[in-house]
């Protein structure tokens, strides 16, 4: 059995000013029919021998994530609440003590609740490749073949193959060294040669075998996390970890607490199409494009522009004589920047928690009723 652990508490700043604290990028939809959240729910519940998921989020999201799993008509094994943002440690420690109380040799797959992937098949493969080394005692992570020099991920470098000894003869790599987000020369050094992966940030391992390691590992996370769970308590269709254990718990990352540390990580590589969508730049270049290159979204008029990005949600937005831009409109706010400057986008967010210390201003922090967000952007 998999067990689906679905990562949805991040908020997607480079996003801004679509994503906000309050919703973030996540619970949009920004391709295709349906929300981020709602299309990685999807493409795993068809996969063969997968169980509900078990969904992770703050309390601040828990009311439109339950409504949008209702409109997919899935019902999640749990609903597990966050009383503070802790990174993807603790989050995993959580569900793979719960796996584990149902079932020990139960597998979980850990996946943020952000990401675009096309293929879905090969991503399906990928997933019967985890699955037997994951059963057989690796703690695996997926690694996405380079299509580009990206800066804004974070590379593995392939050790030796192995192979998993099923009637398939899935292979995978040792895993030589975690590193983190490059210089574009670097980038382009990796890509070339063919030695490196993109880290996508999704895992699948049993949870005795995850447990195993954090106990000796990072036992100070487990430790935090099993109090969490055990001085939680059911709130309506939710589970409420114990605010004071989970809060002091440290924050850290999976990569960082045990994926590099571990003698039992292997990688399995995929190329699916992947995309962690992490920037107004990785939507242009998913999106389609008209004649003159551009990704054009919601009420729209334009003349003379040549690869642009522009999403409207609440009113006509007309662009004129443009190259390489990006215009995003909001019903409080408007981002007009350089198409490639995407990645900077967190430097205005963060100006604005400065200026307006919490999160306050208006533009960040506040949420619109969700009717009030675009019919046009559903499109």
């Amino acid at each position: 059995m998999i067990i689906p652990v679905i990562l949805a508490g991040g908020s997607g700043t480079r996003l801004w000013p679509l994503s906000r604290q309050l919703y973030p990028k996540q619970l949009l939809n920004l391709s295709g029919g349906q929300t981020l959240l709602q299309q990685t729910i999807a493409r795993v519940i068809g996969a063969e021998g997968v169980a509900d998921p078990i969904i992770i989020c703050n309390d601040a999201y828990r009311h439109t994530i339950a409504a949008q799993l209702k409109e997919i008509g899935v019902k999640p094994n749990s609903l597990v609440l966050e009383p503070a943002g802790r990174n993807t440690a603790p989050a995993v420690a959580v569900s793979a003590l719960m796996a584990a109380n149902a079932n020990n040799d139960a597998r979980i797959l850990v996946l943020p609740a952000d990401h675009i992937i096309p293929d879905v098949e090969k991503f399906h493969q990928a997933l019967d490749a985890a699955a037997c080394f994951a059963g057989q005692g690796s703690l695996v992570t997926f690694g996405v073949v380079p299509q580009s020099p990206e800066t804004g991920y974070g590379y593995i470098q392939k050790g030796s193959p192995v192979t998993c000894d099923d009637e398939n003869r899935h292979e995978a790599f040792e895993i030589y060294e975690f590193v983190e987000k490059p210089d574009l020369p670097a980038a382009r050094q990796y890509v070339e040669s063919g030695k490196y992966c993109w880290n996508s940030g999704m895992f699948m391992f049993r949870a005795a075998d995850i447990i195993a390691e954090m106990t000796s590992l990072s036992p100070e996370i487990l430790a935090a996390c099993r109090s969490s769970i055990d001085g939680g308590r059911v709130d309506g269709d939710a589970f409420m970890l114990d605010s004071a254990a989970f809060s002091a718990c440290p924050s850290d990352s999976v990569d960082y607490a045990v994926m590099e540390k571990t003698r039992r990580a292997v990688m399995v590589p995929f190329d699916a199409g992947w995309s962690d969508v992490g920037s107004w730049d990785a939507l242009w270049d998913l999106g389609i494009k008209d004649a003159g290159g551009n990704v054009i979204r919601g009420d729209v008029f334009g003349h003379d522009n040549n690869g642009c990005l522009v999403f409207a949600e609440s009113r006509l937005v007309a662009v004129l004589g443009m190259n390489d831009a990006i215009v995003v409109e909001s019903p409080d706010a408007v981002l007009v920047a350089e198409r490639g400057r995407g990645q900077d986008v967190k430097a205005i967010v963060d100006e604005l928690q400065v200026a307006r210390p919490g999160g306050s201003h208006p533009a960040w922090g506040d949420v619109l009723p969700v009717g009030q967000r675009a019919d046009a952007f559903q499109g």
